[in-house]
């Protein structure tokens, strides 16, 4: 069992010990990737003040994430394919999360299905929805959302254009991968991922194939999914499916406040600051710049949340103090799935726990919903003065 101390542990692991294309997959941003690496690189030019003198004693990381209980303000974001870096990624991970009584989000583009994580887990979990021009598929998949008891849907705005990653179309991605001599010998590589993946059913889009209109098998799955993102998504639309689910509803995608305010106006119970983790519109604000205005242009009418760059318990700490009231994680814990499966999963929880703690701690806090702006340190330039083109003249 090799030492784990950091969320960068898990992520050489991860390199290791999966296939070329499913780690170029998860370690990848859209055309350039600035904002993929922004999401990371503008967490570090916060920080955190120390304080001493302190009671430390019954520190607490426990809060809330839209009325739910939660043992630390951090959700398990929906990954696309995470049953292809570990076998049966999705229940592991699942599985993980509700052990530590965080929140898990399942993709509607993931290996196992809705079904799959609703006969493995107990405790309720969240759908992340993919608007298609398919509605007779778009309220099948929020039916089935229903049956399974998921207690949030997390539906996603800014997906309606596939943006272009480099790597996946130099890779051919597919899942499973096409047996071509280069794959086939990147999977000889990996024996333990391609013996795991040998024993389980599960290699394809579970809530996909045998779902949607005329898609029988894999092969059709691209194809359908790059004609049917649909382009017309709009606020009313939005509202046809705030009404069909009826239940909470967390809007994902929001990197301006106009639309943060428009996601309010529509019956948001949260709304998601979120660039898709740079892997839609490249040359985008990253999150954690984005979310201070957010924040104030929605006030305490919704919960407002941060994903993107989220890589310890300190950026954490971070995004709760410019007024997130949780985050989601994506690449942190699929690090740890690819590297170590379910207890891969469970180690990089741990890891961003132990980090929330210790760094609260020494900031001089003792709960998690305590930490606010007074304890970090941001430059004055932070969020930038930035300018619309066009007018010049209304700054964002």
């Amino acid at each position: 069992m090799p030492v784990i101390t950091c969320i960068e542990d898990l992520k050489r692991l991860h390199q290791q010990r999966v296939p070329r294309m499913f780690w170029d997959y998860c370690e990848s941003g859209s055309y350039t990737e600035q904002t993929f690496r922004d999401n990371v690189d503008d967490f570090q030019k916060i920080r955190l003040r120390q304080r001493v003198a302190r009671d430390l004693t019954g520190r607490s990381l426990a809060s809330t994430m839209i009325g739910l209980a939660v043992s630390m303000p951090v959700a398990l974001s929906p990954v696309g394919s995470a049953g292809m870096q570990s076998a049966d990624g999705e229940i592991k991970a699942a599985r993980a999360a509700e052990a530590f009584g965080v929140p898990f989000t399942l993709s509607t583009f993931s290996i196992c299905s809705i079904e799959d994580i609703a006969a493995h887990t107990k405790a309720p979990f969240w759908f992340q929805l993919y608007v298609m021009k398919d509605e007779d598929f778009v309220d099948g998949m929020i039916e089935r959302a229903k049956r399974a008891g998921c207690s949030a849907l997390v539906l996603t705005l800014d997906l309606q254009i596939l943006g272009q990653r480099h790597k996946d179309i130099k890779n051919d991605l597919t899942a499973p991968p096409k047996l071509t001599p280069r794959n086939l010998l990147d999977m000889a590589m990996h024996p333990r991922w391609a013996l795991q993946m040998a024993m389980t059913k599960r290699r394809s889009f579970g809530n996909i194939v045998g779902h949607a209109k005329d898609v029988e098998n894999l092969a059709k799955v691209t194809r359908w999914a790059n004609e049917n993102y649909d382009p017309q998504l709009d606020w009313a639309k939005v509202a046809r499916i705030r009404d069909k689910w009826g239940g909470k509803l967390i809007l994902k995608g929001i990197l301006d406040p106009e639309d943060a305010r428009a996601a309010v106006d529509v019956g948001a119970d949260a709304i998601l600051v979120s660039n898709h983790g740079g892997r839609q519109l490249d040359g985008a604000l990253s999150t954690i710049r984005a979310l201070p205005g957010i924040v104030r242009a929605v006030g305490e009418r919704t919960e407002v949340y941060l994903d993107g760059g989220v890589r310890s318990g300190q950026d954490v700490l971070k995004a709760l103090a410019l007024g997130a009231k949780g985050t989601f994680i994506g690449r942190s814990y699929l690090y740890g799935l690819g590297a170590m499966g379910q207890a891969g999963v469970t180690a990089a929880l741990e890891v961003i726990a132990k980090e929330m703690d210790v760094s609260m701690a020494l900031c001089g806090v003792q709960k998690a919903r305590d930490f606010g702006p007074a304890h970090v340190l941001v430059p004055q330039d932070f969020e930038g003065r930035w300018q619309q083109a066009q007018s010049g003249l209304s700054s964002i």
